[in-house]
């Protein structure tokens, strides 16, 4: 019998306006520990309360840490365009982006 799997790319704004990127298989889980998980040296421990601001599911792992690691280098203005669902703006802010 073959599992289906689901991954998710997530993006949670913190207290302090930051955001933090990750990739889990577990969503509620994830967002739980961002919220309330008392291992102090983690990005988002001093940054609380976290908000969910955007989720992508995916059945590949692989796909979705390329996702990931595609979010992680975007600008803020990007992010935020996502949160949106904005391609066009994505798309713009992408080509003046410079060199």
């Amino acid at each position: 019998m073959k599992t289906h799997h689901v991954y998710y790319v997530y993006i949670v704004e913190c207290c302090d306006k930051s955001y933090y990127t990750g990739v889990t298989n577990d969503i509620d889980r994830r967002l739980w520990e961002h919220n309330n998980d008392e291992k102090k040296t983690s990005y988002t421990f001093s940054r609380r309360p976290v908000v969910l601001k955007y989720c992508e599911t995916f059945q590949y792992i692989q796909n979705a840490i390329a996702w990931e690691k595609q979010l992680k280098g975007w600008s803020r203005k990007k992010k935020e365009a996502l949160f949106r669902n904005d391609w066009e703006e994505i798309r713009r802010l992408a080509k003046s982006k410079k060199l």
